[in-house]
Parts: C-alpha cells; sequence; structure tokens
C-alpha cells in the first residue's frame, strides 16, 4: 500500500514466522534482502506488526551476530540490529542502502521490552534514524499516518488487537460463533474450483475474471511500470470481487487504477481451492533447481505435460499473457524474473501448511522458465478452440 505521502509500504507481520527450526534463516535474511531491494531507491516505509513473536520462532543471537557480519562485510558499516524481533531488530535499516530513503517505520502493539531495549540502543543510533521510529499501541492509530484500507493485516493481528481494546475497556471476549459455510452463488469466481466456473458458464475453459483481466491489462497496462507488483485499495478489491461473485458487470474504467484487475487477477488464481499447476507437482517443482540448466525447459515441459486438460488450458492462457508483459520489461520494468517472484506463490503451493522461503528459489525458477521460454514449452499440447 502508500501511506499518506504516497510512498510504499512494507510490511513484516511475526505471526507469520514459523518455528525457528522450520525456517532457514540464512533464505530469510536473503528474503528480506531481496524484498527491501525492489523499493529502497525511492521513498518508503515499513510497518512492523509485533504481535505473534515468541521464543518458539525466534532467531537465534547466533544468527544474528552472522547476520551483522553478513552486512558489515557487505557494507563496511556498522550495522543496527535493534527494534524488531524481541530480542533484536533483523532489519538492517542503518545500512545507508537501506537507512537513505526510509522515511517511516512503525511498531505496531510494542511490548514494553522492545521499548527498553530501544532505550539501551538509542546512544548507538543517530538522532535523525530514531525520529524515524514511531510506537503504535492500536491499529487504529496507523490511520493518522497511510492508507489503512490497504494494508493486508493477518487475522491473528486484528484478533489481538481487539482483545487489547476489550482490556483496556474491561470487557470480556466475546463468544465466537462459527456459521456453517454457505454453498457457493451460481457465479461465483473466488474461492471456487475451475470445473465448478466451468460448468456453471457453459464449458468455457477460460473463467470471465481471467479473461476480463487479462484483456484489460493487455489494453492498457502493458507499459505500466510495477505492474502486478504494485497494490490497491483492500476494500476496492473486495467490492469488485464480489460484483463477479454475483454475476454482475465490472467496468475497471471506474476504479482509474490498473492495479485493481491485476490485484483482481492474483487474488483469483491464490483463492482457488487447488493451485493452478496443482498439488501433486509441488514436489516435482520443487526438484527443478537439481535439474542439469541445459535440461531445465524440458523438464518444466515435462512437468506440465501432466497437468488436467482444464489446468493446462488456464496456465497456458495466463503465462502466454505474462510473457507479453515480460516483453515490455523496458517499459514496466517487470522482467520474467520479477514476474515470477510476484506470481510463483499464486501458481503453487504445498497441500499443507504453507510454502517454506527455501522453496521460494525452485517455485519463483519454475515459473520465470515458463514465463520466458513460453513457446517452446507450450507448443506441444494444442487446446480446444485453437
Amino acid at each position: 500500500g502508500d501511506d499518506n505521502s504516497g510512498r510504499k509500504v512494507i510490511t513484516f507481520s511475526c505471526c507469520r514466522m514459523p518455528p525457528s527450526h522450520q525456517l532457514n534463516h540464512t533464505r530469510l535474511l536473503e528474503y528480506l534482502k531481496y524484498t527491501l531491494d525492489q523499493y529502497v531507491e525511492n521513498d518508503y516505509t515499513v510497518v512492523y506488526f509485533h504481535y505473534g513473536l515468541k521464543s518458539l520462532n525466534k532467531p537465534s543471537l547466533k544468527w544474528l551476530q552472522t547476520a551483522y557480519k553478513e552486512f558489515d562485510r557487505n557494507c563496511g558499516y556498522s550495522v543496527l540490529w535493534s527494534v524488531i524481533f524481541e530480542s533484536l531488530l533483523t532489519i538492517s535499516f542503518s545500512v545507508p542502502r537501506y537507512k537513505k530513503n526510509l522515511k517511516a517505520l512503525y511498531v505496531v502493539h510494542p511490548t514494553n521490552f522492545i521499548k527498553i531495549l530501544w532505550n539501551i540502543f538509542k546512544p548507538l543510533i543517530s538522532h535523525k534514524f530514531g525520529k524515524k521510529i514511531t510506537y503504535l499501541n492500536y491499529l487504529s492509530d496507523l490511520k493518522e499516518h497511510l492508507k489503512y484500507d490497504q494494508l493486508s493485516i493477518p487475522q491473528e493481528v486484528i484478533r489481538h488487537d481487539e482483545n487489547l481494546r476489550r482490556k483496556r475497556k474491561g470487557e470480556l471476549p466475546p463468544v465466537v460463533k462459527v456459521p456453517p459455510p454457505r454453498p457457493p452463488l451460481p457465479t461465483q469466481q473466488f474461492g471456487v474450483s475451475l470445473q465448478y466456473i466451468k460448468d456453471k458458464n457453459k464449458g468455457e475453459l477460460i473463467p470471465p475474471v481471467m479473461k476480463e483481466t487479462v484483456s484489460y491489462l493487455k489494453r492498457k497496462g502493458l507499459q505500466v511500470e510495477g505492474l502486478f507488483r504494485r497494490s490497491a485499495s483492500i476494500q476496492t478489491i473486495k467490492d469488485v470481487q464480489k460484483l463477479y461473485n454475483q454475476g454482475k458487470s465490472v467496468n475497471f474504467d471506474d476504479y482509474h487504477d490498473i492495479h485493481v484487475p491485476a490485484v483482481i487477477l492474483k487474488t483469483f488464481l491464490r483463492e482457488l481451492p487447488q493451485p493452478l499447476l496443482t498439488f501433486e507437482c509441488y514436489d516435482h517443482i520443487l526438484g527443478i533447481t537439481s535439474v542439469e540448466s541445459s535440461l531445465r525447459v524440458t523438464r518444466c515441459k515435462q512437468i506440465i505435460q501432466g497437468l488436467p486438460e482444464h489446468n493446462y488450458a488456464v496456465l497456458k492462457y495466463l503465462i502466454c499473457f505474462l510473457h507479453m508483459v515480460s516483453q515490455e520489461s523496458i517499459y514496466n520494468r517487470m522482467t520474467a524474473s520479477s514476474l515470477a517472484c510476484v506470481f510463483g506463490l499464486n501458481l503453487i503451493w504445498p497441500s499443507k501448511g504453507t510454502a517454506s522461503l527455501s522453496a521460494l528459489v525452485p517455485l519463483n525458477l519454475f515459473t520465470e522458465l515458463l514465463i520466458d521460454f513460453y513457446a517452446n514449452i507450450f507448443n506441444s499440447r494444442t487446446m480446444p478452440g485453437e
């Protein structure tokens, strides 16, 4: 999302951190640096949701020391490890590359320990950098500083915030009753299977929401810088989803934001009950990095040949479009590699839990190969209507 000054906002949620023994912290450090490197050339803001950090998922001091040395060796400057992660912040915002354009760091739901730790480290931190850090006790405080409705805030954080407010008022938490799931509407597009959409749309293989978003972006979005990387208003996305699910027409011109159809396309893929590349392909895709470089395209081709016809048709339609986007990267800055980082986890994820950080490399590599070598990989299987 954006803050009130139009700067990009990067969020970090501790509650999404898996247990330390399941996490490759070296990969985590690489991922944090990679994410920041996409934005640090321009002014940006960071929001850190502290709730959910526990001894179970907290990085060890040994790793923090290793990370400190890594930054120090690469940057030639002393590195600040403070505030984020209850014992030390593990993002080095004091490194000149990251510090220069960081305009604000909001720490949401800080513990007393964090505040004490901040006072300990304060003498080591420049006064100018210290002024960038703001502690916020409640989510509502964020509304004063940025476009709150654009943030994707984990439900765990929202519930924690509600509990804090109730405790302040002396109220008891309400008894939560979970209603039975509703059957999908006949016109439902989000959260239902490709087969369901096909059956309700006269046997059409390509879902209407995908056809309409891709068609619109082909006409008006191919040369938009940062296409698929930028966010849109969460409320707007919910409104558009509702229209599609109710079978009503959507005119993207009404929203005056090219990133709305882009986010809708990603959301559609992410909310499929089973990933487009199917659970069965997950382990095969993870193995792509162990294949010799010259044979990887052939291996990609073999893997997708095993997809059901419907999944193959939708994947081919999508990758054809993403290949077109990558061909305009001189304007939109979205190379096949950049698009793979955005779409990898929207195309494939494990049947249980979430993909580990170590899985991101093969998943993104596989997606990048599909986009880069689209014509070669998809040339041997003709779909109905082609």
